[in-house]
């Protein structure tokens, strides 16, 4: 007997189905076949962008695959991305999950360069969105515009991606959770206001940073928190801007500031190498005035390498804003490096096993290959040399677990 015969027709239709899905393959050479691409995506398709210039402006909700057939979006050939060129932004995916955006350039935006949100359903958020080798540029130029702008995304992950020159951030999220960021190279340019090359607010939390290079990328590198109007939060309002998140194994070279903690909890900033900032090495501030959220506290910075000149500590090497709690913060086991004076900086908090004026000898300053050479056994646990870094599926997969695990009754 066959078989197939005992099975339900339905379910061998519904198999088929599937299998047929998870090998759709499009290829599309302009914009219009582009966009009927996307909005007839289904779980397992993977559109092939050829190369050429695309018009942006594309606006696409509840287009999603699933975990074991995700949509994928990507540049035919990496080595002659496609460009999305011009307009207020390329690409707004709303409530899109299990997306894969690759291998293209957007350049040009006046808004923002890519839009990724929930589509205003706090209680669904987007979630398992990837972007890799995307280069976002010359957006804005002034104001909140931003290169990747995320709006409740969860389990996430930007990778290898390129930020040059945008208005407001280079990644704004806001109220995003459970993500990563690594790999990927942050560069403001002249006549943009970089303010942040990334930014996250509004209730983001359990976010890793690992492994990207900061090139005089913003007012701010990392914004670890910010300032978000209420009814912004996601999914809801708490007492923190942003919480337990990780910045490991990163390099900056300039920022005004490297690191921010706006109205931050629970942080930490490991075993990165921060080269010549330009005014502080750090801000503990507290921009969201609302009496409900607690000062900005409990910041950990430990085993970073730190090189500064005069330019830092005048009069402050951490600036501290009103309303902070900056005597919970523990700098634990940094080394620092003054080019010029000599100094030990003076730091809120409490400081233990500082190292101090130990040459790391940098390589390539300001180049995307910058790191430290000296072999200094005193630096061996210092700077981004010294992180090992983090598979991000098994972070994400661990972190999530254990969000379960802490909402369930």
């Amino acid at each position: 007997m066959n078989q197939l015969s005992s099975i339900p027709a339905a379910v061998v239709l519904a198999v088929a189905a599937t299998a047929c899905a998870a090998a759709t393959d499009v290829t599309v050479h302009n914009s219009s076949e582009l966009r009927l691409a996307i909005a007839g995506a289904e779980p397992g398709t993977t559109i092939w962008i050829a190369a050429g210039e695309y018009a942006g402006g594309m606006h696409f909700q509840d287009v999603s695959g699933t975990a074991e057939a995700r949509i994928v979006i990507r540049g035919m050939d990496p080595e002659h991305p496609p460009v999305f060129k011009g307009s207020a932004q390329a690409l707004h995916l709303a409530d899109c999950n299990y997306i894969t955006l690759a291998d293209f350039i957007v350049d040009g935006c006046t808004a923002n360069g890519l839009n990724c949100d929930d589509g205003g359903s706090f209680a669904t958020p987007m979630h398992h969105l990837v972007v890799e080798n995307v280069t976002i540029t010359h957006i804005g130029p002034r104001g909140n515009r931003d290169g990747l702008k995320m709006s409740g995304v969860d389990q996430f992950i930007i990778r290898n991606c390129r930020f040059i020159g945008w208005g407001g951030s280079g990644i704004d999220m806001v109220g995003c959770h459970q993500g990563v960021v690594e790999d990927c190279y942050f560069h403001g340019l002249d006549g943009y206001d970089n303010s942040e090359s990334i930014q996250m607010k509004g209730g983001c939390a359990d976010n890793l940073v690992q492994g990207c290079f900061f090139d005089r990328a913003g007012s701010r590198g990392l914004n670890l928190g910010g300032s978000t109007g209420l009814p912004y939060f996601r999914p809801s309002v708490g007492d923190y801007e942003a919480t337990r998140l990780l910045v490991a194994g990163n390099r900056f070279f300039g920022c005004q500031a490297p690191v921010a903690w706006p109205t931050s909890s629970q942080t930490r900033v490991v075993q990165n190498t921060i080269v010549l900032p330009d005014k502080w090495i750090g801000r503990i501030l507290q921009e969201t005035k609302d009496p409900q959220f607690q000062p900005s506290h409990d910041g950990v910075f430990e085993k970073n390498m730190v090189v500064f000149d005069r330019r830092v500590g005048r009069p402050e090497f951490i600036n501290v804003g009103p309303g902070t709690a900056p005597e919970t913060w523990k700098f634990i086991d940094n080394a620092w490096f003054d080019t010029e004076m000599d100094r030990k900086p003076q730091l809120p908090g409490t400081e233990s096993g500082s190292v101090y004026q130990v040459d790391p000898q940098i390589a390539d300053l300001g180049q995307p290959t910058m790191r430290i050479t000296s072999s200094d056994p005193r630096l061996q646990h210092a700077g981004a040399r010294a992180w090992r870094r983090l598979d991000a599926e098994a972070w994400l997969d661990g972190i999530t677990r254990v969000a379960a695990q802490s909402s369930a009754p």
